[in-house]
Parts: C-alpha cells; structure tokens; sequence
C-alpha cells in the first residue's frame, strides 16, 4: 500500500506493517507486566528498606504505564490487521493511535532514567530480588527504545517531505507554470542524490576515482527510475513476491505452450550435439570456477583446502607465467592449480588486478582438449557489482560485423580492458607461438560469462574458430541481432530458476508490474499473505489460493488496470513503457530488451524440489531460446541456481549420465 504519512511525511511502512512487530511488542510487555505485578504483590510490604519509598512509587507508576502501553499496542495491532494492501480505508485512524503509542515512549524513556539512578544509587539497601528485577527492567526500556531509534532510521525516507510528483522523461511536459517544473527537477535530483550517497556509503571501503563517481552517478539514476514510479513499502513487495511464488507454481503443472514444446523437442542429431556441448561444458567450468581463485575453492572444500593451500604458498611462485595483480600468500594462484590440475608451465599469464570495469582473468594452456583458454572471473568484489550495475546500454561497433547492437555498457567495457590486455600485451601471439595448432576457447560465470561473450565477439573475427562458453550469463546482455550472431561460436548454460540469467531491466519492470498487480488485487491482509507464505517456503505444503479481484475476469478485462492496481503507480518509467508501447520508433526506450548470448543450453531437475536442501538431485538438458528467459521466476532455488558449485554439479551428474549411457 502506499507508505503511511505521519509527521506530515511519507515513511518506507505501510499502515498494515505492525501487525507482527506490535504483536511481539505485545507479548514481551505482557510478560514483563505480569512479572512487575507479581513482583510487586510478593514485595508489598517489604518496601521499609533504605530507598524503600522511591522504589514503591517506582514499580506503581511502571505497572500503570505498561498497562497503558499494553492497551496503546493491542488497539495499534488491531487497526493495523483491517483491510487489506490496497484497501487502506479501515485503517484511517491509524496515525492517531500510533502518535498515542510515540508519545508513551517519553515517560517510559524518562522512568528508565529515574531507575537507572536508583539502580546506581549505593544508599538504597533492599531486597536483592527486588533490585535485580528494577535492574532487568531498565535494562528492558533501554533496549525497546533503542530498537525503536533502529527501526524509525530504517523506515525513514530522505525523500519522505517532498512532493513525490514524477513524469516519464520521454514524456512532455504539461506543467501549469516554471514553478512546478522547478520543483520536479529538484525532486528527480534530490532522489538520484540520495541513491548515489547510499552507493557511496556501501562502497566506502574502496578507492574511489573518476570511473567510481560516474559509475555512482549512472547507477544512481538506474535505481531512481526504476523506484520511482511505484508507491510500495519493503513489506509490499515481500508479500507480491510471495504470491507470485505461490501462482508461479499453481501454474506449474498447467500444459505448455505448443511452441515452446516444440523448440525443446530434440531431433537424434540435436541430441548428439547436446550430449557433446554438455561435455565440453563441464570439462570448461573447471576453469570458470577456478577464475574465482581461493574462495570458490575453500568453500567448496571447507575442510581440506586450507591445508592444501599452506603447502602450495610455501612453494617459489612460478617464472614461467607472467602474474599481475596481488596474490597474497599465493592462495589464488595455488587454488587454480588445485581445481584445474594443470601444472605450473601452462599458464601464460595470471591477472589478479581488479578494479571497476576491469576484472580478473587469467590464459592457460589445456592439453586436454588441446585449447588456449581464457577464462573470466565473476561477480567476488564490491567493484565487480558496480560493473553489473552499469546497465546502460551503448553500441558495439565492430569492423566487419554488419550485426552490430546494444550492449551491456559494464560489461562491454570490461571486456575491452581484457581484449586490449590480451592483443596489446602480446598474450594471445604467446599462447599460440606455443601452441600453434590449439584452438582458443573464452570461459565465465556470471558476470565473467558476459564478459567471455562479448569478448569473443570481438575477437571473432582474428579468431574464427574460437568457441565461448558462457556459464549464468546476465540476461540483459545483448541486442536481439547481436544474440543471433553468436548462436555460431557461443554457448550459454543456465541451471533451473537462477535469476542472473532472466535479469534485465524491461524484465524487472515486468516483475514489478506483476508484483503490482497481484498485491492490488489481493483480499487478504498482508499480515496473513507473510504468515503463510514463510510456512509455505519453509514447510511446503498445496500453494495458498489467494482471492482476488482477478478471479471471473475475461482475457480483455485483464489487460486493463484496476482502480487499486493504479493507485499504486505513480506514473510508468521509461523501460516500463517498452513493455506495452513499442510502436514509437523514432523514441527507442532508455534501457531496450537485451538477450542471453548464443545457443542456450537449460538445465532443470527431473523431479523439481522446492527446497533448498534435497539429496539425489538428476537433471536433464534441453536446447532452449531467449524467449524461455523472458521473465523473472520467483524460487527459493532462483539464487542458488546461479552458484558455480551448483552449475558444476549439474554439469558433472549429466556429463557422467551420458559416460555411463555410453558404456551400457
């Protein structure tokens, strides 16, 4: 729902967001209640000690304040389960019962004072019970009202006491005067200021140069469009992607498309080539993996690898490869050797140097398969996420190559920083005067996927050949054109669910819409939406069949907001636009749809687990297309899909699937 105003500002909290909050509240004051009132009746007439006087008028005063801040958070808790998301009406009164429950805290702040002193105080000589007891009691003011200050700076909205009035920037503008122009220039600013501070202040560990503020500011207004044309709290969207979890897998069982059955129904020779690239790939992301040095590895081996690495740091580090970057106690270089099993002589160069925008990446010789490979890291550092999250787009101009389109602005330029390092630098020239006959072959997870793909493009033409494997590449990655380039020399591999691989912005517009409307329309309090929903991720059980005003209508009421639905758009941004409006070509949107690169390759559990911890997992492998990508599928799984680990396993259980079919 929209966010409560009070003090005569708009709060990141609903009406409807103290349910469960108050409700604890309650429970521990009607404990601590109880405990003041037994304590005081089985001390009633013990009060004579030194002190005995200020502690009885003490404990009275308590007993009648809680009593009052009991009966403040019951009517609180009540007001607070009226109604539902969107319908905020039976909670009107709410502001004022909440300025009754604040204005409790002062006595209550000003009574644990007074039973600090007293505590502190070396002249009072009672009953020790009854001394610990005050003791406790102060004890428990202090920490309720410190929680309190906690929770009032992590609702407070910076940008609550302005006019939150904004217009779609490809829209004109119909404003009555300069004024009021002025005023939602000064409100789009304030906001992309706020969100590049709170960039600042996550990213305040590193050294920050002229590529972090501009990255700062791109991002900042990357977030500022996204949030500002919706009216939800954190507890909103908590609650629409609970809902979607639940539809999402109602819908599960539903019979397929008849296209996408038929783009998933292989042909033996397909399936040869399946089986072929499944190998190839699991072979290769060994070296993927490997591109994230020792954390990767001590997290996969939490027992052994620590002992493995203290005999390798102890070794001479190696001459015949050139090593850039730090590498301290050589664990990096000794956790590579470790997951890929190639020795000391084939690497031909290391970088372990890592800044925005340029990433860590390293070129070695695999006998194996006779390949020069390079291979890209991941997604490890504060830098490497302002990569990912410079999602403009830009142009990729490459000599002949008549598909040139958008790209990922971030990744494209960490990819120019490794082309540059590997054609400038004379890298590749010394990988193939050693081996000449090899065939060159780019690797990645996740970001570093994206980067292998873009990379490859641009080599593509020195290095015909060349094949890339892209492990969880990000979705919005490249233009539909250039995609369709790479379907001949790149192939991607996506396990499940994994959300990287399906995030792009026209998507997560998608999903806020779908979040939008499935929390407008829901009839049921968001109190029982969270309650239930927590039992079902937890416990599992038959998805909740949730209400709503959706349920009865045809397919051509449904493509129309309802009332409710609206009321929580403050207007639509300009990606949002793209997904419904693309008939203004002359105004392409600010952030176009971008695509997975090259053949897809989806990998999904046979028998699909909803929860995180299952045992005997078989998957299987199909040929997909981008289409299948095209929206954000809500699972507990949907991260954990994305981990190395996990797309190695899966990898492995198929490749040693087809060995064993083979054998047979």
């Amino acid at each position: 729902m929209p966010g409560l105003v009070v003090f005569g500002r708009r709060w990141a909290i609903g009406s409807d967001d103290f349910v469960l909050p108050g409700a604890f509240e309650l429970f521990v004051r009607l404990v601590w209640w109880i405990g003041i009132l037994v304590l005081y009746a089985v001390h009633k007439g013990q009060f004579n000690c030194p002190g005995g006087g200020l502690l009885h008028s003490y404990l009275l005063v308590l007993i009648l304040l809680l009593a009052s801040i009991i009966c403040a958070l019951s009517a609180l808790v009540y007001v607070s389960m009226q109604g539902t998301i969107s319908n905020p009406g039976p909670r009107k009164s709410l502001p004022k019962v909440l300025y009754t429950r604040l204005l409790l805290y002062f006595p209550e702040f000003i009574w644990a004072v007074l039973g600090a002193v007293w505590v502190s105080d070396s002249s009072v000589h009672c009953e020790k019970t009854v001394i610990n007891a005050i003791i406790w009691t102060v004890i428990a003011s202090w920490v309720i009202i410190v929680f309190t200050i906690i929770g009032v700076l992590i609702v407070f909205d910076p940008l609550g006491g302005k006019k939150t009035l904004y217009l779609t920037d490809g829209v004109s503008r119909n404003l009555e005067s300069s004024q009021s122009g002025q005023l939602l220039y000064n409100v789009k600013s304030s906001a992309t200021r706020v969100w590049e501070k709170r960039i600042r202040l996550l990213c305040c560990c590193i050294v920050q140069d002229d590529d972090h503020r501009v990255a700062f500011t791109s991002i900042a207004e990357l977030f500022r469009t996204y949030f500002s044309d919706t009216d939800l709290v954190p507890s909103d969207i908590a609650a629409g992607l609970i809902l979607l979890h639940q539809e999402q897998d109602k819908m599960e069982s539903c019979p397929k498309e008849p296209e996408e059955v038929l783009c998933h129904s292989p042909s033996s020779l397909v399936t040869d080539d399946l089986d072929v690239e499944l190998e190839n790939a699991a072979h290769y992301m060994l070296f993927a993996a490997a591109a994230y040095g020792w954390p990767y590895y001590i997290y996969t081996n939490p027992f052994t690898a620590l002992c493995k690495l203290k005999g390798d740091c102890c070794g001479n580090r190696p001459t015949d490869s050139d090593i850039t970057g730090s590498d301290r106690h050589n664990f990096h270089f000794g956790s590579i050797l470790n997951i890929t099993g190639l020795q000391y002589r084939d690497f031909i160069h290391i970088s372990f140097h890592n800044k925005i925008y340029e990433i860590p990446f390293f070129v070695a010789l695999d006998h194996k398969k006779e390949a020069i490979v390079v291979a890209v890291r991941g997604t490890l550092s504060f830098e490497d996420i302002l990569t990912d999250l410079s999602a403009d787009c830009e142009d990729l101009t490459l000599e002949d190559v008549l598909e040139n389109g958008f790209v990922h602005k971030g990744i494209t330029q960490a990819a120019t920083y490794i082309y540059r390092k590997l054609i400038n630098d004379g890298i590749l020239n010394q990988a193939f005067t050693i081996a000449p006959e090899y065939k060159l072959v780019i690797v990645g997870h996740s970001l570093g996927g994206g980067t292998a793909s873009i990379l490859a493009i641009m080599l593509r033409n020195s290095f015909p050949t060349l094949k890339c494997y892209a492990f969880s590449p990000p979705g919005g990655l490249l233009s539909k054109s250039l995609a369709d380039y790479t379907k001949h020399f790149i192939v991607s591999v996506i396990v499940g669910k994994d959300l990287v691989a399906r995030l792009s912005m026209p998507n997560m517009e998608d999903l806020k819409r779908r979040i939008v409307r499935i929390v407008a329309n829901c009839n049921r309090p968001k109190y029982q939406i969270l309650l239930r929903g927590c039992w079902y991720e937890v416990f599992g059980g038959d998805p909740d069949d949730f209400p709503t005003e959706l349920d009865g209508r045809n397919q051509e009421a449904l493509s129309q907001p309802l009332l409710a639905e609206e009321s929580l758009m403050v207007h639509r941004s300009p990606s949002y636009n793209a997904l419904e409006d693309e008939s203004h070509q002359n105004s392409p949107p600010q952030y176009p749809h971008l695509y997975l690169p090259g053949k897809i390759i989806h990998i999904v559990e046979e028998c699909s687990s909803r929860r995180l911890c299952s045992s005997d997992i078989k998957y299987k492998a199909r040929w997909s297309n981008e289409t299948v990508f095209s929206s954000i599928l809500i699972s507990p799984k949907m991260i954990t899909d994305h981990m190395p680990d996990v797309v190695l396993k899966a990898l492995n259980s198929l490749s040693q699937e087809h060995g064993e079919c083979l054998s047979c």
